[in-house]
Parts: structure tokens; sequence; C-alpha cells
């Protein structure tokens, strides 16, 4: 049961990724969040209500300081997204987000057998090979890249997005379980924050010009989406890191870039290398030995 929710949660992650980077590239990071992140709330909210637990101000004040980490997580990301190209963006959050849960994991004792440790090791190997980019000969190095264009570099946002992630997966491990998905709703809190008070930031630093909202039906449509999709794979995080392992159920969770990455290729035909796809078929094998282990 938790190796399925971790999946379903992987697969959530990813589309909504795909929508909120797909819309993001025809406006801006924060922009997109100003759709997303309400609609999320709101999912939240009602998810929360409908499945009891008492709102204790423990768990939600626990929520709230990891929706701040994520929230600083999505907008990174969104960025970097925007920046290009996803099959690289997405898997380098990816590894970032599932490295730090696992040694979170190991420190507080977890133990898994050796079939599901394999697994598991295989799976980060897995997005590591995804996440290889060609480097042509005309073009800088990635270390000339970062010294000039240090906040526009979509690999080195997608690091620290990849980070604020991790943190953000080891505290609602931390809060423990009985407070229904209200910790959920005091993270999409902190997320809100973090995107509200970064607009004002931004529309201070421009004189009040804001530019363009996202205009279109459809584009909103994605937008409101991503947020839906966001929201409940954080809940089926929530849910299944109660039951499961920390180490196991972040590391399955971050196998999203896998549904990005094809949702690129068929979308913007963003082509796969040879590595990619071994990468692909390496996280399948290290998923079925996780769920046999």
């Amino acid at each position: 049961m938790v190796t399925a929710l971790a999946l379903v949660t992987a697969v959530a992650f990813g589309v909504a990724d795909f929508l909120g980077g797909a819309v993001s590239r025809r406006s801006t990071a924060l922009k997109t969040l100003v759709l997303s992140a309400p609609m999320g709330f709101l999912v939240v909210v009602v998810a929360a209500l409908l499945a009891g637990g008492a709102p204790a101000p423990g768990p939600i004040i626990w929520g709230f300081l990891g929706g701040l980490t994520g929230g600083v997580g999505l907008i990174t990301f969104y960025r970097a997204l925007a920046r290009g190209p996803m099959n690289v963006v997405a898997p380098v959050s990816a590894l970032a987000s599932a490295v730090l849960p696992v040694g979170a994991g190991v420190l507080r004792g977890e133990r898994m057998d050796e079939t599901a440790l394999f697994g598991v090791l295989l799976c980060l190997v897995a997005i590591g090979l995804v996440s290889m980019e060609r480097g042509g000969e005309g073009e800088p190095s990635a270390t000339a890249s970062l010294l000039r264009r240090p906040l526009d570099s979509g690999p080195l946002m997608a690091l620290v997005s990849g980070s604020c992630f991790g943190v953000f997966f080891i505290v609602l491990k931390a809060i423990g379980d009985g407070a229904g998905l209200w910790p959920i709703a005091g993270a999409r809190v902190g997320t809100l924050t973090v995107v509200f008070t970064a607009l004002l930031i931004t529309l201070r630093r421009r004189g009040g010009e804001r530019g363009p909202w996202v205009s279109g039906r459809a584009l909103i449509g994605l937008a409101l989406l991503s947020g839906v999709l966001d929201s409940g794979a954080n809940a089926l995080y929530y849910l299944a890191v109660q039951d499961g392992l920390l180490s196991l159920v972040a590391v399955l969770t971050s196998l999203y870039p896998a549904i990005t990455v094809l949702l690129a290729r068929v979308a913007y035909s963003e082509r796969l290398r040879a590595v990619q796809r071994v990468g692909m078929a390496i996280a399948v094998a290290g998923v079925a030995l996780v769920t046999v282990g």
C-alpha cells in the first residue's frame, strides 16, 4: 500500500510539474503560482474537512514551516522549468529531493532489507542517469554558465528547488499522524505566504508594473489543474510517509521526472538520449525490487 501511494504521488507530481512548467514558459513562475497555489490550498482544506482529524496547532505550524521551504522550491523549480529543458531540470531537482530524505532516514535509524535497499539504490542511479545532459562543442562550460547567469541557470535552480523539496519531505515525516490532513493545509498556507511575498517584492522592484497575467482559458485551466495535482500529491505523500520509511517513500516519490520527461517528449519533442532510456529502465527495475522487498 505504501509503495502504491508513493508511486501515485510520483505520477501526480510529474504531471503537476509539467503543467506548471508549460504555463511558466508562456508567463512567469510567480504568475503561474498565483493561480495554482490558492487552488491547491482550497483543495487541501476541503480534503482535510472530509478526512477528519484534529487541527492541532503544533502539526499545523510544522506544516506551515515546511510549506515555506516548499514554496521557495516551487518558485525556483517553475523558473527552472521555464528556462528548460524539462528533461534536464526535473531529474536534477528530483535527485536532490531524494538524497536529503535518504540521509535523514539513515540518521533516524531506518533499515530496509537487502532487496528493498538495492531497489532504492537503483532508483537513485536512475534519477541521475535521466538527468544527464549532452554538452555541445560550441557551448560554454557549465561552470562558466553558472558564473555568468547564476540566477537564470536551470540546473542550479533545479538543485536549489530539489533541496527545498527534500527538506519539505523530511518535515512532513517528522510531523507524525493524528492530525488528519491539516498539516498539509498549514503547508499550503506557508507556500501561499512565500508566493505572495515574492510577488509583492517583484511588484515593488518594478514600480508596480506587473505585466500581463496568465491569460486564456487553456493556460488558466492548466495552472489551476497543476495546483490541484500538486496539493493532491502532497497529501498522498503525507499519508504514505506516515506508514512507511522516509528513505523509501521519498525515493519512490522522486521518480516523478519520468512522467515529466515523457510528457515533455510528447508535447515539446524533447528527445530522450540513450542514457536516459537506460535510466528509465533501471527505475522500473528499482521499483520492482522495492515492491518485492
